[in-house]
């Protein structure tokens, strides 16, 4: 390889079109005759739907057509896709993309119109002559699991969705001989991703062809035509889905909505396309929620620190209808709960409870943070208990011998103790301890606050997940070509929605063909002409798997540029170099032939100059299927100050010390932990989707649900580390969820030391000044 661009910090090159406004989202594609559609959304938590008319609204001047739950489900094939079944046995909600029979949860769809414009359809949906009987709610957990509570799914004995178990080790032994037992709960509010922007969909079914053409801003596209198909009846080359610039997705728009299957059923029965776009309040009871949790922990350890078990129940407060990842984000928190510890007893509860609320789905970190939050608090919990400095326990649980077999997953490589003694480091270098004791010795109430985080990424080998419950793949495919003029294009199923990761693609085949990174595009975007990729890009698999692919396929065009150039050279393969796209011969200088002129040989003018037997072309097909995942690891420290009179918490200062293995190119990374640690800050302090006493939702906006402004991120510094994955060509691990994982606990911490006169623990996300102010008073009556 040339090794000039792989780890080079080169600037994004899709900023360009975004920066000057070129860049063209769903809401600006707008084909010949399209036709807008809005969605009308129960203002009810639970209620029957007695009857649904809607006759004056298709009466409306400019209304081509409305639809029903009862419509659209007659429409589809089957009901809406759950892909992850960790309990299969459990009993699973059947949802459609309207409501039926029933609403759920304020917001669900009951009708949809599609009219010359939207705001022709937002008229007609006041139209719409819709009855409902209230039910009663429930929208707590406790609510959900009271014996008496009303039940969501009537054909079910209670509300709860599923049960699992992720376990390993001799749980009841290690408690059993246990030194130390610690007991705690923890709570996690509900949250939701905000992109800048929301979803979208324009649908196009051709009534003579029976085509679906789709627009869509989705990160998995290839899985978005398979459940189109699926859903609607129909051959997966009867289905295009091709996806315009994504204005962020955080796993938001990894998820399969009812409103894309709206949209294609609109647009059949009118024979128009139809554009069907979310607007921001709906975006707070549509898309899909994420987050909430009580978690229920034991710790045992031995008194010199050495944890020896750990062992729970999980319940994730669910929505009224799975999403399309179904229960797997509470799983995954069971799964990864021991996190870079080497526990030998583990055993974990998982619990899926249903309530009037929205679906519950993808967010970025998955259930990482719940997690991270869990173990670096008993971490620190047991260092207070034992009279122990909490990163001397660390260093004493860290795994140390890789490849580690965790309870679920293998950890393919790491230097744990080297990566937080990094992160100190760099907290020294920065003066903390000193700012602590200036702000301490005036009065302030300032402290620092640490969490080590593992993350599993670069998902994931397509037969193991296919047993654990996942109905998809997790391979990659990826296609390298050089055409008749030398120059490279990388085609991919990765979805760029604003992370970077064409630019990060394009270094790795720039690198391995050793040509000038201009001289590289990459296209994508479509499922009419790009490869096949399994998962899409989400779960931290962009680089790891992504990469991979191309890495190996450029690398095998790399062979087939040498046999082409020995050939003219007449020479050996092994004698040649290539450098910036010229190949010459090693050791001759003048001797020279370039890309250019190979490619020529390859496409246009073979006779002579391509090598008897050689295929004309320059093109490499490489499919990926990772034969485990990857696990990259970091450590965030926080500095936050306190204001004990209001409960208000400010950010001083913000570090990471992270290993993503071999980083393609560092400004990414780099910008991926930042916009981590911004949402991490925001889960921390701000944000908490809000429910009234009757289920009402009570976050409709940025007006109530507050998001972390410019104003409270402080600069954030990051150190890296390397440790390449094994088994991973290049060596690439993931970066893009690194930053939201340790930031909870983190910050938690940092502000249980600046309050550790008043005793503060916190336990509970998002730590907001009145609950601080609670827990400040009662630690200064003690």
């Amino acid at each position: 390889m040339g090794g000039k661009l792989i780890g080079a910090r080169v600037s994004r090159a899709e900023d360009a079109r975004l920066l000057t406004g070129r860049a063209v989202f769903v809401d600006d594609v707008r084909p010949a005759g399209l036709l807008e559609a809005a969605v009308l959304r129960s203002p009810h938590p639970h209620a029957r739907v007695v009857r649904v008319d809607p006759t004056a609204a298709a009466a409306h001047p400019g209304v081509f057509a409305v639809v029903t739950g009862a419509d659209v489900r007659a429409a589809v094939r089957r009901p809406q896709p759950v892909l992850w079944r960790i309990a299969p046995d459990a009993p699973e909600p059947v949802a459609y993309p309207l409501a039926v029979d029933k609403v759920l949860y304020q917001g669900h769809g009951v009708a949809a119109v599609a009219a010359v414009d939207r705001a022709t359809a937002e008229d007609a949906l006041e139209l719409v002559d819709v009855e409902y009987a209230p039910l009663p709610a429930v929208t707590t957990l406790e609510q959900a699991l009271a014996p008496d509570a009303p039940r969501l799914h009537e054909d079910w004995p209670d509300n709860v969705a599923g049960r699992a178990v992720v376990a390993r080790g001799d749980v009841a032994g290690a408690f059993e001989r246990a030194d130390v037992v610690l007991r705690e709960t923890f709570r996690f509010a509900r949250q939701m991703g905000a992109p800048l922007e929301t979803r979208g969909v324009v649908a196009t079914w051709d009534p003579f062809t029976s085509y679906l053409d789709v627009w869509l801003n989705t990160q998995a596209p290839h899985l978005a035509r398979e459940l189109f198909a699926e859903v609607l009846g129909l051959p997966v080359n009867k289905v295009r889905v091709r996806v315009p610039d994504v204005g962020g997705g955080f796993g938001n728009k990894f998820e399969f909505y009812g409103e894309e299957v709206v949209a294609a059923v609109l647009s059949r029965a009118t024979g128009r396309p139809v554009k069907l776009v979310e607007d921001r309040r709906e975006s707070f009871v549509a898309t899909v929620h994420s987050r909430e949790q009580r978690i229920e922990v034991e710790l045992a350890a031995r008194a010199d620190g050495t944890i020896t078990g750990l062992r729970g129940t999980l319940h994730g407060v669910l929505g009224a209808n799975f999403s399309t990842v179904g229960l797997s984000p509470c799983w995954t928190t069971a799964a990864v709960m021991t996190g870079p510890y080497a526990i030998p007893a583990y055993e974990m509860n998982v619990v899926g409870v249903v309530t009037n609320k929205t679906p519950y789905g993808s967010y970025r970190g998955y259930g990482l943070p719940k997690a991270n939050f869990v173990h670096e608090h008993v971490v620190e919990a047991l260092a207070r208990r034992l009279g122990l400095d909490p990163h001397e326990v660390r260093h004493r649980n860290f795994v140390t011998d890789f490849p580690y077999q965790s309870p679920v997953f293998t950890y393919d490589s790491g230097r744990y103790g080297e990566c937080l003694d990094l992160c100190r480091d760099a907290v020294r270098r920065a003066g903390w301890a000193e700012r602590v004791a200036a702000a301490r010795a005036r009065g302030g109430h300032v402290g620092i606050g640490y969490a080590f985080h593992n993350e599993v990424s670069g998902f994931g080998p397509s037969r193991v997940i296919n047993l654990a419950g996942l109905d998809h793949s997790g391979f990659d495919e990826a296609v390298v070509r050089i055409d008749s003029t030398g120059h490279v294009v990388v085609h991919t199923g990765q979805m760029s929605m604003g992370q970077g990761v064409f630019t990060a693609l394009a270094q790795v085949a720039a690198d391995a063909l050793d040509v000038p990174l201009d001289h590289v595009s990459v296209i994508a975007h479509d499922t009419d002409s790009s490869p096949y990729t399994g998962y899409g890009t989400a779960a931290s698999r962009a680089a790891a798997v992504g990469g991979a692919a191309v890495l190996n396929a450029a690398t095998r065009l790399r062979a087939k540029v040498l046999r082409i150039a020995a050939h003219l050279f007449e020479a050996s393969p092994d004698d040649l170099v290539i450098d910036d796209g010229v190949v010459s011969v090693a050791g001759v200088p003048g001797r020279t032939v370039g890309f250019a002129e190979i490619g020529d040989a390859a496409h246009r003018r073979l006779h002579g100059a391509l090598p008897e037997g050689e295929e004309p072309t320059l093109h490499e097909r490489e499919v990926y299927d990772p034969v485990d995942v990857a696990t990259a690891f970091g450590c965030t420290a926080v500095l936050a100050s306190v204001d004990v009179e209001t409960g208000v918490v400010e950010l001083l200062g913000y570090l990471l010390a992270h290993d993503c293995g071999t980083v393609i190119n560092p400004m990414i990374v780099d910008g991926q932990l930042a916009g981590g640690a911004a949402q991490a800050i925001g889960g921390a302090l701000y944000e908490r989707l809000a429910y009234g006493a009757s289920g009402e939702a009570l976050t409709g906006s940025f007006a109530e649900y507050l998001l972390p402004t410019a104003t409270v991120v402080p600069p954030i510094g990051v150190s890296h580390m390397e440790t390449p994955a094994r088994h991973v060509p290049g060596g690439f691990k993931g970066a893009g969820e690194a930053g939201v994982i340790g930031g909870g606990a983190a910050i938690a911490h940092a502000v249980e030391d600046a309050l550790a006169e008043f005793g503060v623990r916190i336990t509970s996300l998002p730590i907001t000044p009145p609950d601080l102010l609670a827990a400040i008073r009662a630690g200064a009556d003690r």
